[in-house]
């Protein structure tokens, strides 16, 4: 796939035709990026663009994975996008030189592929839209659904669909307290049969059923909840009744006004008649989803199991304590991955910092048996990048390698077994959070049985350059506008080494090959935490609103 396509629409429609065979020959987009990934289909390189370009198939693993050629060859004559370019300043696949780069021609990669880290033939990258479809339909589906007790379905997905058992309320209650009344006032106030001689009467309480019917003109006090007893048309709140002693005994109750028939009384069946479906399959299991299957009667739910991640950092250089010294860094996507991973609905153990030896990487992924690993860093050819080779090692295919998005091109996925995958994650912070938004994410919710989120596109309150080729991932902050309403106002520290952005967005924006105006709807990938549940979030607008917004510069 050519770089040509980059920044593609969802679905595989991408940019620019190849010229090679026709677009009716192709077949199915997401088939095509699969075989480019392993190396079982010819990539097709515009005439020209390269000189004494060849069509190559190049092996990538003992498995049969493969790599092809890099998206950074230019299919249009254009400059290519180095790594001096302030948008990816230290992104090792932005640019490349040698036979395979722009700079010279194409040629088949070494039959075997290199047993360790190092200069590899540059990945052919996927179109961004692509590569989130292709991690959706990596998995078939979610594994099958367990049953479990209330408290353990919560964050889970429903696997068939929530029906009452009873009517709610499964009888007529009292909206408020007060006093249960019949017929018009006033009303004689009665002493209920079980209640003192002395003092004032209790009434019915909530959990207590009526132990007589209530004659026509009289009254009887009651509690928010019980019961209502037969003969009763009303309830009369305290606050709108007044007691009044009478001269020959006993009390009578006067209201400034009727009180009309079903007056603050909840009937039987308000909310729901036994057999009503209250949920359908697939929607989340909530707090208040756990609330409302106790109160429809029930005391365990069917749903599809959390998957389960492990989260492996690979770097020597990263501490987990303590300020940066002696050119030793700290670990800031340990810290972040896990939290992250837990409000996509995902079982996560807390992060292992993995050595850069390749023997530690290999057991530690030879060892797992969670439904997807995630690794941060050694997704390039550096000298201690080790995925590579040790997805090799293993035998693993390779879905994606690399994706034409910024920051974090050089992200991966691959399937390590059946049903269990690995995403590969580049070590900088911003590039990761890329990846996970990229490849993880649409991955577990296939795996969760969760919905994607609707569509949601937001118009820019300011103007953002693009990558010449490749979609770009940007960190932006809701703002209301006077001329477009909610705005997604685009943040500075957007380096792929940054976090600071990125901890005062709401978002990210999608932003297309080329950049975007003032006022365009781009698409928006909003962060789990968006919604509010996070403690301590302000809505858009609110005093926390993210003082670095740029106001226009970029």
């Amino acid at each position: 796939m050519t770089d040509g396509e980059s920044g593609g629409e969802a679905g595989g429609a991408v940019g620019r035709p190849w010229d090679g065979p026709s677009a009716e020959g192709r077949g199915d987009p997401f088939d095509d990026a699969l075989a480019l990934a392993n190396g079982t289909a010819p990539t097709w390189v515009r005439p020209g663009a390269v000189p004494g370009a060849t069509t190559v198939t190049t092996p990538y693993a003992a498995g049969g994975a493969a790599a092809a050629t890099s998206s950074a060859t230019d299919s249009g004559g254009d400059a290519p996008y180095t790594p001096d370019d302030p948008f990816a300043p230290d992104d090792p696949a932005a640019a490349r030189s040698g036979p395979s780069s722009p700079s010279g021609p194409s040629r088949p990669a070494d039959p075997a592929p290199p047993a360790g880290p190092g200069p590899r033939t540059a990945p052919a990258a996927v179109p961004w839209h692509t590569a989130r479809a292709l991690a959706e339909r990596a998995v078939p589906g979610p594994p099958a659904p367990e049953t479990s007790v209330l408290g353990e379905a919560l964050g889970r997905t429903l696997a068939a669909p929530l029906t009452a058992l009873t009517d709610l309320p499964s009888f007529d209650t009292s909206a408020m307290d007060g006093w249960a009344v019949s017929g018009p006032g006033p009303w004689r106030l009665d002493r209920p049969a079980d209640a003192p001689e002395t003092g004032p009467p209790s009434g019915i309480l909530a959990g207590h059923a009526p132990a007589e019917a209530l004659l026509d003109g009289h009254a009887i006090p009651i509690a928010t909840g019980a019961r209502i007893p037969s003969g009763a048309t009303a309830v009369l709140r305290s606050e709108h009744g007044e007691v009044r002693e009478l001269s020959a005994g006993g009390r009578r109750l006067y209201a400034p006004r009727p009180a009309p028939p079903g007056q603050d009384i909840r009937p039987r069946g308000q909310e729901c008649r036994r057999g009503d479906q209250l949920l359908p399959a697939g929607a989340l299991v909530t707090p208040a989803v756990l609330g409302l299957a106790a109160a429809a009667g029930y005391d365990e739910l069917t749903a599809y199991r959390r998957p389960r991640a492990e989260v492996f950092v690979l770097g020597d250089e990263l501490l987990d304590h303590g300020l940066p010294h002696e050119g030793r860094i700290r670990d800031a996507l340990g810290p972040m991955l896990a939290p992250w991973l837990h409000a996509l609905g995902v079982e996560a153990a807390p992060p292992r910092h993995l050595a850069d030896e390749a023997d530690t990487l290999y057991a530690a992924l030879a060892d797992s048996t969670a439904d997807v690993v995630i690794t941060t860093g050694g997704t390039a050819s550096g000298p201690v990048d080790h995925v590579h080779p040790t997805l090799r090692r293993l035998g693993a295919e390779v879905l994606v390698d690399g994706v034409a998005v910024r920051p974090g091109h050089p992200m991966l996925l691959a399937r390590l077994a059946p049903r269990r995958h690995l995403v590969g994650l580049p070590g900088n912070p911003l590039a990761a959070v890329s990846g996970l938004l990229t490849l993880a994410e649409p991955l577990l919710r296939t795996l969760a049985a969760r919905r994607p989120a609707a569509p949601y596109r937001t118009p820019l309150a300011a103007a953002v350059a693009g990558h010449p080729r490749d979609t770009r991932l940007v960190p932006v902050a809701y703002r209301d506008d006077e001329r477009h309403g909610l705005t997604a106002v685009p943040l500075r520290f957007h380096g792929p080494a940054m976090l600071r952005g990125i901890a005062s967005a709401d978002a990210l924006a999608v932003v297309p090959p080329g950049g975007a105006e003032r006022g365009t709807e781009l698409e928006i990938l909003e962060f789990p935490w968006s919604a509010g549940w996070t403690p301590g979030w302000a809505a858009p607008g609110g005093p926390h609103e993210p003082p670095e917004a740029t106001g226009g510069r970029v």
